[in-house]
């Protein structure tokens, strides 16, 4: 039986980072960087495609696990007739090379356990070459070393193109894997203590943590999705991925995967709101560092996303030789949306700057001219049809969100020419600009007959992210075409109470085939409601959405509400996002400090 997405934890060094089933089998881990290619692909595959395998002879499924209190080190357990084991799996900030580590414990008893490390680079493409030195397992190919060291020792062999170990241990004992990747034209690298690791990475996570200002309900969820936003973080420059997975499906057996290992533009607002408000103010300055340097350059080219490091180009591939998680194909790597034009980038990147600057961010010299020329080329390119946000590929439309985003940028960058008449700027082409949206989208993106926005215009379909118009300020929330909108999108989208992003089965998006409810989509409906003045039913909805996060805290980017189970890439940085801000916005008052 194939594992459900619910199924895996996640460990991470804000590098790359790994899922870990409950059958203590590592199923994915790209290295070193989250859109690296995979050495263990067991995920989107099976045994031979990759997967490091350590529990106790003859046991499935774990008896319990859990991340230990406000850390990314995980502790999984099996009770078994001998006795109980204990596996940690954590992966340790690096100074240079990456390292995996999992530490066999016995917790009573004696307990014989197996591991089983099947290393197949390219995506599971490649078998290494496997040797001895010094006592410790080494894997090479290509571009590509892995060494393998226990301590202590303990007998290894290998078999089918795998490493193998068994051994037993009692009550108190340990043994510790230490798995290290690097270069293969360079040498080994310094060997690490995996104890002192551990011990580290619990302290430096814990005191991470702790600078959280939430204080309200369901605070474990928000410090979880804050840990998991942190831990899809690259730590060199800032950007964080949307997901740690590529080609989770959002319709299992069908053909929506995609590749969400990189920097999306959409998310940014979002984001640096939520680790502001929640106190991570060097995070939330890395993030807007990251941004400018993503999007420096010819306003014309701005993506709407971009790798790690702000790499532009990000072919897309098909990689046949891996059947699909649960069999959905193709698996893909690389994501063409990067050549998409949507307008709402522009939006989002000028009201995440607008928002920097007000909550005291170090300035930067080159920031606001660098809005001036986007805001500049806006104003002449702003009435083009483009692939909106949810980046369909069924053709270019009027899509109601991008004016709207549109608007923002127009209305953010009049407000802080209003705030500080110092800098130069067209203060009255931008606000020209913006009446002139504003107009266009009232007259030909609201349906007067249902009393809501459209999804384009001239469309009958909704769109969920209408939710939104009333958050980024476009109207007021009690503004009667709001709460219709709201209303509108949660009855025609809805979907067991959740909401999908829009209706599959009937937008011309270029694709077969459906979708899950989309989760950050129906944490802006809590937001939506909470802001008409129903708070109550919002905090209602709250809680079933944290309720469906997995046993270690995890959510991924939808949820089948008929089959009651997780879809899409994992975990997602977006979800996780919309559960913080949703939090802020419903319990404001926990705030710390």
């Amino acid at each position: 039986m194939h594992p459900r997405i619910e199924d895996y934890a996640l460990i991470s060094d804000e590098q790359t980072a790994a899922l870990v089933g409950r059958d203590g089998s590592i199923d994915w881990l790209c290295l070193p960087r989250f859109d690296s290619a995979a050495c263990f692909a067991k995920l989107l595959g099976d045994e031979d495609n990759g997967h490091w395998r350590i529990a106790p002879v003859g046991a499935d499924v774990c008896t319990r696990r859990g991340y230990r209190s406000d850390t990314l080190v995980l502790d999984t357990e099996w009770d078994t007739p001998e006795g109980t084991v204990r596996v940690t799996d954590l992966m340790p900030q690096r100074d240079r090379s990456p390292e995996l580590i999992r530490i066999v414990e016995g917790v009573s008893g004696r307990v014989t356990v197996h591991s089983t490390l099947r290393l197949r680079f390219d995506y599971g493409a490649i078998v290494p070459w496997m040797r001895r030195s010094d006592g410790h397992r080494v894997a090479v190919a290509g571009p590509d070393a892995v060494w393998l060291r226990s301590e202590p020792p303990v007998r290894t062999w290998g078999k089918d193109f795998s490493t193998r170990s068994e051994f037993t241990v009692a009550a108190g004992e340990k043994v510790a894997f230490v798995f290290t990747w690097h270069p293969s034209h360079e040498p080994r690298p310094a060997l690490v203590d995996p104890y002192r690791a551990l011990r580290s990475s619990v302290a430096d996570w814990r005191r991470w943590a702790s600078r959280c200002r939430y204080d309200g309900p369901y605070r474990d969820a928000v410090v979880r999705s804050l840990i998991t936003l942190k831990a899809l973080t690259y730590r060199p420059t800032g950007g964080i991925v949307a997901a740690a997975t590529t080609s989770l499906p959002e319709e299992l057996g069908g053909v929506r995967n995609w590749d969400y290992r990189y920097c999306w533009l959409r998310d940014s607002t979002l984001t640096l709101g939520a680790l502001l408000s929640a106190g991570y103010h060097k995070e939330a300055e890395d993030w807007r560092d990251w941004l400018l340097r993503a999007i420096a350059g010819d306003p014309a080219d701005l993506q709407i996303m971009y790798g790690v490091a702000g790499e532009r180009r990000l072919p897309e591939l098909e990689l046949p030789w891996l059947a699909g998680f649960a069999g959905s194909a193709p698996v893909r790597t690389g994501n063409n949306a990067v050549d998409q034009l949507q307008l709402d980038v522009y939006g989002e990147v000028t009201d995440s700057l607008w928002l920097a600057r007000r909550s005291g961010l170090s300035p930067k010299p080159h920031m606001w001219s660098m809005q001036h020329i986007l805001l500049e080329w806006l104003r002449t390119q702003w009435r083009q049809p483009d692939e909106g946000l949810w980046e369909v590929r069924g053709g270019r439309r009027h899509f109601v969100h991008s004016k709207v985003m549109v608007w923002v940028a127009a209305d953010r960058a009049v407000r802080t020419l209003e705030e500080y008449p110092e800098l130069p700027g067209n203060l009255e082409g931008w606000r020209t600009m913006r009446d002139e949206v504003h107009r266009e989208v009232c007259e030909k993106g609201y349906d007067r007959d249902r009393n809501t926005f459209t999804q384009y215009y001239g469309s009958q379909e909704l769109d969920a992210a209408l939710l939104l118009i009333p958050r980024v300020g476009f109207l007021p929330p009690d503004d009667p075409r709001v709460v219709g909108t709201v209303d509108a999108v949660r009855a025609e989208l809805g979907h067991d109470g959740f909401v999908r992003r829009y209706a599959a089965d009937r937008t011309l998006d270029g694709l077969p085939g459906g979708e899950g409810a989309f989760l950050a989509c129906s944490f802006w409906l809590t937001d939506a409601l909470h802001l008409t003045g129903r708070t109550q039913e919002a905090r209602e909805l709250f809680g079933r959405l944290v309720g469906l996060a997995n046993d270690v805290g995890l959510l991924s980017e939808e949820y089948d509400p008929a089959a009651g189970r997780l879809l899409g890439n994992f975990p997602q940085a977006f979800s996780h996002i919309g559960l913080v801000n949703s939090a802020l916005a419903l319990f404001g008052g926990g705030l710390a400090g």
